[in-house]
């Protein structure tokens, strides 16, 4: 936009320019004014949610009587075209501004009316029209709960989805690869590669589960609660009508919050959501870490695996490759918890009837769950479903595991079985040559109890 020519506007504060070819207003471009602070326009998702939210009211007045049809399908059209990104441009308002968003719902207003007006070839106005039956105070929180509705079921829910899918089919392929278990990084039973991998598979799916039970909260809109939560300036039905009207435009079962004032003055579902947004960052890199220690080496480190050659390592040790992938997604799990922190002091801000954090709360809720559905898609597709087995690693630390000895302990005891594992870790050499030197126990009877397969199905009977 030109930063040369300029329209006067007014408010109920007076006068000041505003460029030429915005279609926000005067109280737009005081928040414009007043926070030069980050260069952090709200998200994208918010912006939509709050197009789908000023379409929603629109269709509720009509619906009740409350306006024209005319004024209504010029108003619905405009805040579609918001939701659908077409206007992104003219929503500039850093996300560190007044506490209730009040700032980022006239925006909305000034830009929804300045289209529906030379939509509709008359007057539709910010406050009387678009924003109707409506204060900053329900409308935000609302659009906390509908951008991240929709951010978790179109977005992270689907790449969880498809993590889990990919995790599943190379667990499959892996099933029957025997390895060393590991516990305090120190060596432990056998396991199979398809076993480790079908647990980081299981905190995936619980991760999305975690997420589903989450959305119960996060669907229940305060909507209909206005500048306190009694409802003052709203038909009764109002909130109802809005939560309808969402849920049969996005497909996702919004409902009218009981409590329109637990709604507006609190966050718990953000907070909670992050919360299981922190759950996931958890497990993912839980799952990073591991695949970076399997991936070290290739000489030096444990060399189990060789995650996809993706870029050179180093700018000056030639024929480096790194875990890129890996310590990216640790990166994003870094960020989410960061953004957990910010979100609960964001949710402790509710002062009476209303949470005066809700910009920031938004930012980084929305923050962490594109970081987390982008994360997602990148460890499976450039990292897990690429990744090869180097099975001579795998097979020459297997063998010469003492800790194989502990299938033995039903049979020889404890103490025995801790002589031996000593003797074969001070010898370097298989705990079967050394169990052979020190039992009484025939090859036979060293094999099958000793069989590394059968000990990642709980070992042999006695």
């Amino acid at each position: 936009m030109s930063d040369k020519a300029f329209r006067i506007e007014k408010d109920s504060m007076g006068e000041l320019k505003v460029p030429e070819d915005a279609l926000w207003g005067a109280q737009t471009q005081r928040a414009v004014d007043n926070f030069p602070i980050s260069g952090l326009p709200m998200p994208r998702q918010f912006i939509a949610a709050l197009g789908l939210v000023k379409w929603a009211a629109a269709g509720a007045n009509a619906e009740l009587g409350l306006i024209t049809s005319e004024l209504a399908i010029a108003i619905q059209a405009s805040s579609l075209a918001v939701a659908e990104g077409r206007h992104d441009e003219h929503f500039p308002i850093d996300v560190f501004q007044t506490g209730s968003g009040t700032s980022s719902n006239m925006n909305a207003n000034e830009v929804i009316s300045h289209l529906a007006t030379a939509r509709l070839g008359s007057e539709v106005h910010a406050n009387d029209h678009v924003n109707m039956s409506q204060s900053s105070n329900d409308v935000i929180p609302t659009c906390v709960h509908v951008s991240a509705a929709l951010s978790i079921q179109n977005s992270l829910l689907p790449a969880l989805e498809h993590l889990s899918k990919v995790l599943e089919a190379k667990a499959d392929e892996t099933r029957d690869i025997v390895k060393t278990g590991r516990t305090h990084l120190m060596d432990a039973m056998p396991i199979t590669l398809g076993q480790e991998l079908d647990g980081w598979r299981a905190q995936i799916d619980q991760g999305a589960e975690r997420l589903r039970d989450t959305m119960k909260r996060l669907v229940q809109l305060a909507q209909g609660g206005t500048a306190v939560g009694t409802g003052i300036n709203a038909h009764p039905k109002f909130g109802a009508k809005v939560a309808l009207l969402l849920s049969e435009q996005t497909g996702i079962p919004f409902e009218s919050a009981a409590s329109k004032f637990a709604g507006m003055s609190s966050q718990d579902a953000a907070v909670e959501t992050s919360g299981q947004l922190r759950v996931l960052a958890v497990s993912l890199t839980k799952i990073s870490n591991d695949l970076r220690w399997m991936n070290s080496g290739p000489l030096a480190g444990i060399g189990e695996i060789e995650l996809p050659a993706l870029q050179p390592g180093s700018s000056i040790m030639p024929g480096k490759v790194n875990p890129v992938i890996p310590e990216a997604v640790a990166m994003v799990c870094a960020q989410v918890v960061g953004n957990d922190a910010t979100i609960a002091l964001g949710g402790q801000s509710g002062n009476f009837q209303l949470n005066v954090m809700l910009p920031v709360v938004t930012y980084n809720l929305l923050q962490s769950i594109e970081l987390l559905a982008n994360a997602c898609t990148c460890l499976a597709d450039k990292a897990i479903a690429g990744f090869t087995v180097n099975l001579d690693n795998i097979n020459r630390a297997l063998d010469r595991n003492p800790i194989l000895v502990t299938a033995l302990n039903p049979v020889i005891g404890y103490e025995k079985g801790a002589a031996i594992a000593k003797a074969a870790y001070k010898q370097g050499r298989p705990v079967k040559d050394v169990a052979r030197e020190m039992t009484d126990l025939t090859d036979d009877e060293l094999n099958r109890l000793l069989d590394p397969a059968a000990l990642t199905e709980g070992g042999i009977k006695h």
